[in-house]
């Protein structure tokens, strides 16, 4: 488990290269800053960025394999997951889903800031994103399970991998699916909080083009 801030650098550090840590170091700095101005994050979890944002997303990358296709997030909002993922591995195609202005307002500035030229910020809400087969769908703290599996499903393939944190309310959620879905996910316990879980999974659907 980590526990720390050093902890959770040295976590974040062994999944990347040092130009991602700048990258992400310029990004912890301006996150502080657009927090004066927009509730991207609870003041009380600056302190910690570390280990309470950047290696609570970083940790999704554990099970991606090197080789995937593009990594749809669900209400970015702060870039929390996607924006990271962005940050770690530049080379992937990376769509971060966001109907708030100044949100995204945020994630654009940062991704041109960033240099994130697979970044893409698609400003609209989900129901109005054209659909599109992807590799990946993360989502955390954007709608209750059930609900995210309904809006997204479109994009889902059988080989499709979702990995939803979904704090404490992981187990919960994941039994109030119907049984059908259910056997499809599991629960991984988060490597930042004992008591959180990400929801990870596929569902049986079409097959890739």
């Amino acid at each position: 488990m980590i526990a720390t801030e050093d902890q959770a650098r040295a976590y974040v550090a062994g999944l990347c290269d040092p130009p991602a840590m700048e990258r992400l170091d310029l990004l912890i700095r301006a996150l502080a800053e657009e927090n004066e101005r927009q509730n991207l994050v609870a003041r009380a979890t600056l302190p910690s960025v570390w280990l309470r944002h950047i290696a609570d997303s970083a940790q999704l990358l554990e099970y991606v394999p090197r080789e995937t296709g593009p990594w749809l997030d669900l209400g970015s909002g702060a870039g929390l997951p996607g924006l990271v993922i962005a940050a770690m591995r530049p080379d992937w195609p990376v769509v971060l889903v966001e109907s708030r202005r100044k949100r995204i307002a945020w994630l654009e500035r940062m991704r041109d800031e960033l240099a994130l030229e697979h970044c893409r910020i698609e400003g609209a809400r989900l129901e109005n994103v054209d659909s599109a087969p992807v590799g990946v769908i993360s989502a955390r703290a954007f709608a209750p399970l059930a609900r995210i599996l309904t809006l997204s499903s479109r994009f889902s393939t059988s080989e499709t991998l979702w990995l939803l944190p979904k704090g404490r309310s992981a187990a919960q959620e994941l039994q109030e699916l119907p049984k059908g879905q259910r056997s499809l996910f599991h629960v991984e316990q988060s490597r930042t909080d004992p008591a959180s879980g990400i929801i990870v999974g596929r569902l049986a659907g079409r097959k890739r083009p």
